[in-house]
Order: structure tokens, then sequence, then C-alpha cells
């Protein structure tokens, strides 16, 4: 089974969670825009969405879906978001599209995030995947010897700008055993925005597609 298919499928899974009449967070990613075509088919009709890229927007409003400003409301009942990595414990890696911090900001008013994924995004400890860190340009070298300290190899994402007007610093070489103290203390340098562990707010709900079917955990 392809990798298409199963994204098609666990988007498809993910429509069980959305709650008509209501506004959905949702997320950015190829499994994402699987999901928002899923949406589209199943004629589930919403209050509107909130979205954490300009790229979803532009998908959401294609398929007749407003866009609601996140300032407007206090909480969403649900946020379906993919992610990069999915360890044991439901912690992730996000960011591999550049929008992991209005991602975080979504998920944080959410009362249940819902992660879709298939299962080549599963390991067993995070870091294989290079973690994204959106920082403010002016920060970008001192961010990145802090991150070359940790045993990372930093490598600027070349020509990207994320839609914060920032630059993201992809780091490779981690082994992230304990992701909520690294999270912490990255987001605490002076300079970064945010960094693509979601393991203080992590997954409530993750949906794997597989050969055999979706796996709920």
């Amino acid at each position: 089974m392809d990798a298409l298919t199963l994204k098609k499928m666990v988007a498809k899974a993910a429509l069980q969670y959305v709650q008509p009449g209501t506004v959905l967070g949702v997320g950015t990613g190829s499994t994402v825009d699987c999901f928002i075509d899923a949406l589209a088919d199943s004629g589930i009709q919403l209050k509107g969405a909130v979205s954490s890229s300009i790229r979803s927007e532009k998908k959401l409003r294609e398929i007749g879906v407003s866009i609601v400003d996140m300032n407007d409301v206090e909480s969403l009942s649900v946020y379906v978001d993919g992610a990069d990595e999915v360890d044991p414990a439901n912690c992730l890696i996000k960011g591999g599209g550049g929008a992991n911090t209005r991602e975080k900001i979504v998920a944080d008013i959410s009362e249940k995030f819902v992660c879709i994924a298939d299962q080549s995004k599963l390991v067993q400890v995070l870091g294989a995947f290079p973690l994204p860190v959106e920082v403010l340009p002016m920060a970008c070298n001192a961010i990145a010897r802090k991150l070359e300290a940790l045993g990372g190899q930093v490598k600027p994402r070349e020509g990207f700008t994320t839609d914060n007007g920032n630059i993201i610093l992809d780091v490779a070489g981690l082994r992230i055993t304990d992701p909520v103290s690294l999270e912490k203390e990255i987001n605490h340098w002076p300079g970064v925005v945010t960094n693509g562990l979601f393991a203080i707010r992590k997954a409530d709900v993750v949906l794997i597609a597989t050969a055999e079917g979706i796996k709920t955990r």
C-alpha cells in the first residue's frame, strides 16, 4: 500500500472526530491536505475553521469553509493535524512544513488534538527526523551554536521563510529521550519563537494508517 493511499485512509478516519456546526482546528501538511479533501467529500457542515497556515487556509476556502480568526474563539473542540514523528507516548516532532509555531498555538487552545499519520512516522525515540526550530533572523547564529552544543547538526532551511517572517533551523542527529525537558529548554532561549517538539501539549489521540487498517492510540 503506497504512502498516498495510507494518508487518504487515515484522513478519512479522522472525520469521526469532526463535530458538525463547530469551529474546527486544522493543521498543515500533505496528510492534512488529504483530510481537507475528505472533509469536502463528507458533506459535514462547519461553522468555520481555525487554520495553522496560509496554505491550509487557502485549501479550506476552496472547499467552502470560512476561516475564523483564532482571537475570535476561546477554545476549539477538536484540532486535526499530522506529524513527522510519533513516539510511544504520543509525543511528536512537527514542523516539516515550517508551520510548527502556529500549529502549537492552535493545539494549545484545543480540547482534543487528533494526530493523523501513517506507520512510517512511528519511532521509539524522537530525533531521526530533524527537529525544526523557528528563530528570529537576528538570533540565527546564536541559536545554532546552542543547538550544536546539544550535539545537533544544524542547517538553516534554505529559501524558506515562515508565515511569521522568521527562519527555520533544522537540527539533525539528536536522540530525544526526554522530549518535555528539551522542548522547555530550547523554548527558553532568547530568539527562539518555538520548536517542533509537541511533548508538553502532545496528541490526545493518534490515528495510524497501516496495511492492516487504522490503529488508534
